[in-house]
């Protein structure tokens, strides 16, 4: 009876010091927010249902600033005085840094910009903003459009086809097909194109005109020159750090076949624990309590969030870099290889010229990518991560396999690079010596898929704990095989047949 007293008289607690600011105050709306309030409960009631649900719509940011350190869900020391007072409403955030938005406009009387950047949320989250901006998500964009490799990949698959004279032809390129596709979840480059008069139910209203978008990938170039999207985690408008906590978030993007994290975590024991128990589960706290808060780990737990044990010690410190606590690089790339140096991957070249951090032969590029003893560094603090509920066998020896299953799905890698470097240079396919893409034939698409999907599939499987079949046969080690051998029989065929392909 008393423990459920006093957690009746702390819930009670809690809400006051919620919707009451640092002065004892109740937290206040603006006069600006009130006034989009008033139109757009009507206009769009499921978007202000959500803020009103959201930690911004009742707690000022003077309250937040008082708050223990590691309590605090905003990093910045100072906040601006005219904002300190008033809850974190619509105004608030659409307004700041209006000079530096091409996406302001005038609108009822206030200036406005469309898009919340993750500049703008560095106005009471700037350490967050800063991590984001060294992470390799916040430059997906320009890690995509920028490399020519990749840009004949989504050339060779997002473009429409014909056949002419009995070949398929590569038609022209669709911006509303790659902005649904790979720039989805890469991020498009938002650009103001002018203005348009829409008839609204408050009669004529002038808007930007925005191509690009809507879009919320991680990599989003936004109009004040800002990259990624914090929205991608934190979804409009409730911002919840639950739902950045859930492993149903990162599954928008990591899902797969290239990037199985998702599949792979939802068979793993982990994710078995997780769709077993989360309902007993605080996804809320801050810091997030490991034991108590939770159980077993989600992505964010491993890749992102500020944990400690039951008596306040710090396992893991709050990040968004995200690849602060991965030594590889996984997926994306043909063969794993130590995390790149720079997240901005523009002047990564190895000693052909291609825009990749390794050779041919997966010999990583030293330049381009971290060190052996940062590669350690990196792993002691995913090992303090592991170590809140494994042995230090348990987990010494997880990195051991992964080790091993990144050196073996190199490897057969490599063995595929030789074998279609052979069909490229027997001219059976138009590759790299011709100038051609690299990806648009068959002999091609099975390499690509031996390192895209199937060894993917397998180095996830060994890196998240499990999978069962990920590593085998749901698009692991049996697929890797099965294509290396239909790519070796390929070139035998060829060879056999001892007619060559006509050069372009």
């Amino acid at each position: 009876m008393k423990k459920l007293l006093s957690r009746l008289v702390f819930s009670v607690f809690l809400f006051f010091a919620a919707v009451f600011n640092v002065h004892g105050e109740e937290a206040a709306l603006s006069s600006a927010t009130e006034e989009c309030l008033d139109c757009h409960r009507a206009l769009h009631p499921g978007l202000v249902a959500s803020w009103e649900k959201s930690r911004h719509s009742r707690t000022t940011p003077a309250a937040a600033l008082v708050k223990a350190s590691i309590s605090r869900r905003v990093s910045s020391d100072s906040i601006d005085k005219s904002l300190q007072d008033v809850v974190v409403g619509c105004y608030e955030c659409h307004s700041l840094r209006v000079d530096q938005h091409a996406d302001s406009f005038e609108h009822n009387g206030y200036r406005i910009n469309v898009i919340v950047s993750p500049k703008d949320c560095a106005t009471c989250h700037s350490v967050e903003a800063d991590q984001y901006s060294k992470n390799i998500m916040s430059h997906a964009y320009g890690n995509l459009v920028d490399n020519s490799l990749y840009r004949d990949m989504t050339a060779a698959v997002n473009n429409n086809y014909h056949r002419k004279d009995k070949s398929l032809v590569l038609g022209d390129i669709d911006k509303a097909t790659e902005y649904e596709s790979c720039l989805y979840c890469h991020g498009t480059k938002v650009e103001v194109k002018g203005l348009a008069t829409r008839q609204t139910s408050f009669g004529e209203l002038t808007f930007p005109v925005l191509e690009g978008w809507p879009n919320q990938g991680v990599g989003r170039i936004n109009p004040d020159g800002s990259k990624g999207a914090c929205t991608s985690c934190h979804s409009r408008h409730e911002f919840s750090i639950e739902m950045a906590r859930k492993p149903y978030t990162c599954s928008e993007c990591h899902k797969g076949p290239d990037v199985p994290a998702y599949k792979v975590y939802e068979v793993s024991k982990h994710g078995n624990i997780f769709n077993s128990l989360d309902k007993n589960y605080n996804f809320d706290n801050v810091p997030w309590v490991v034991g108590k808060d939770f159980t077993a780990p989600t992505c964010a737990t491993c890749h992102a969030s500020l944990l400690v044990t039951p008596d306040q010690e710090v396992i893991a410190e709050r990040t968004h870099q995200f690849n602060d606590r991965l030594a590889w690089r996984l997926f994306g790339v043909p063969y794993a290889h130590p995390h790149p140096v720079d997240a901005d991957l523009k002047d990564v070249r190895n000693s052909r010229g291609l825009p990749l951090a390794v050779e041919l032969d997966g010999t990583p590029v030293a330049q381009h990518v971290i060190d052996k003893a940062e590669q350690d560094l990196r792993n002691k603090k995913m090992k303090a991560v592991c170590a809140s509920c494994h042995s230090t066998e348990w987990s010494e020896e997880h990195f051991r396999r992964l080790d091993n299953t990144i050196a073996r799905t190199n490897d057969i890698t490599h063995e595929a690079t030789k074998i279609l470097m052979d069909i490229w240079e027997g001219n059976y396919a138009h590759g790299l010596p011709q100038g051609a893409n690299i990806f648009d034939e068959e002999a091609e698409r099975m390499w690509t898929s031996i390192w895209l999907f199937y060894a993917n599939s397998t180095r996830f499987a060994s890196a998240m704990a499990g999978g069962g079949d990920y590593g085998v046969f749901a698009d692991g080690r049996y697929q890797t095989t099965e294509q290396l051998y239909r790519l070796n029989d390929y070139l035998k065929f060829r060879e056999s047949l001892e007619n060559k392909m006509p050069k372009k």
